[in-house]
């Protein structure tokens, strides 16, 4: 599992005073950027080779603006060319929102999707985890 903290900030906030529903998808993405480098370990966009292929969002308590948000990661799921990641957001001791992320190594020349190597795979199943809260 990876973990971020995130400290929301005063634009994260609506006018119901708890952080926005679409704040969510980017925190989940700077998350992922441990995940992303096993891929492009300079994080350089000229040989990018991941494309995003699906993401869904389930929140299930709300998020507040005077505490810190723990996001957690997990590979969830390992294919022939694509992976799951499984996130979760918690303020305390209280999960608020959860997630679920489909990510394809990618040939942008070719325009197809390709087999994650063998090393890459290693890498990954040190981080699965099956099932979710």
């Amino acid at each position: 599992m990876y973990s971020m903290t995130v400290t929301p900030k005063f634009g994260d906030i609506d006018g119901l005073g708890h952080v926005n529903n679409t704040v969510m998808p980017g925190w989940f993405e700077q998350a992922r950027n441990p995940i992303y480098r096993y891929f492009n370990p300079e994080f350089k966009f000229d040989n990018w080779n991941l494309i995003l292929a699906r993401y869904e969002v389930d929140f299930v308590a709300q998020l507040y603006f005077d505490q810190d948000v723990e996001i957690r990661t997990f590979i969830s799921k390992i294919g022939r060319s694509s992976f799951e990641v499984h996130q979760e957001a918690w303020q305390g001791e209280k999960l608020c929102t959860k997630g679920r992320t489909v990510l394809v190594h990618f040939d942008f020349n070719e325009q197809r999707s390709v087999a994650i190597p063998d090393d890459i795979r290693v890498t990954m199943a040190e981080h699965l985890v099956s099932g979710e809260n």
